[in-house]
């Protein structure tokens, strides 16, 4: 069961600008790239569910989370079905990242209150997201889409808000161009958990390369 409603998770969405994104098998290292993570500011966690007894992992990864890192928002990415969402909402998921606009999901999700992020990328898909109760949507490939993308739909639809997942890197260039394009916040996976870091064990350059992130993140929104 979700331990953060719906409207505290969008709320440090925005509060805090960045979602990072990740998926080991191996439930040792999920719990040292949470801890850098948490360490170095980050309060949310996307988990991306792409491999086998993913759920398994990321069940203990949530009670780690619950007993360790208070605060740390737990998600899950990658999501294609309503059943799958409801495995993880029902192992302590308090928010769902999925690739494309499914409705089953919005119904499974919305039924109990937990935020749900659909990847849209149409300005009709977006408006039919926010209908179903949408509050942040997943812009996503990002890297084909732009900063453009978004700058486009704000106009029309200054109330929508956006995270890119897919093209964003930790470089203030990068985040620049997406939040002053309106971002709400930004997906970021690889280019911020890189396999270097994994393979080498360097937890600690994570947790600065996150503190890096949110301290550019803050920089360019003022």
């Amino acid at each position: 069961m979700a331990q953060f409603t719906r409207i505290e998770v969008a709320s440090v969405m925005k509060e805090t600008g960045l979602v990072p994104l990740f998926f080991n098998n191996d439930i040792k290292v999920g719990k040292q790239v949470l801890k850098a993570c948490y360490n170095g500011g980050a309060r949310l966690m996307e988990f991306t569910a792409r491999g086998d007894f993913a759920h398994e992992v990321f069940g203990e990864l949530t009670k780690y989370a619950i007993a360790q890192l208070p605060g740390m928002i737990m998600g899950v990415g990658s999501v294609t079905d309503a059943a799958a969402a409801s495995i993880y909402m029902a192992l302590g998921a308090n928010f769902i990242v999925t690739p494309v606009l499914r409705e089953d999901i919005a119904l499974a999700c919305n039924r109990r209150k937990v935020l749900w992020s659909p990847g849209c990328g149409t300005l009709t898909e977006i408006a039919r997201a926010e209908e179903l109760g949408c509050e942040i949507v997943k812009l996503f490939p990002g890297d084909i889409y732009g900063p453009q993308f978004v700058k486009g739909i704000k106009g029309p639809q200054p109330w929508t808000s956006i995270m890119p997942t897919g093209g964003v890197s930790p470089t203030k260039e990068n985040l620049k161009g997406w939040f002053d394009a309106g971002v709400t916040c930004v997906g970021m996976g690889s280019k911020l958990i890189s396999k270097d870091i994994i393979a080498n064990n360097d937890y600690k350059k994570l947790e600065n390369n996150v503190r890096k992130a949110l301290e550019s993140i803050k920089a360019v929104r003022v």
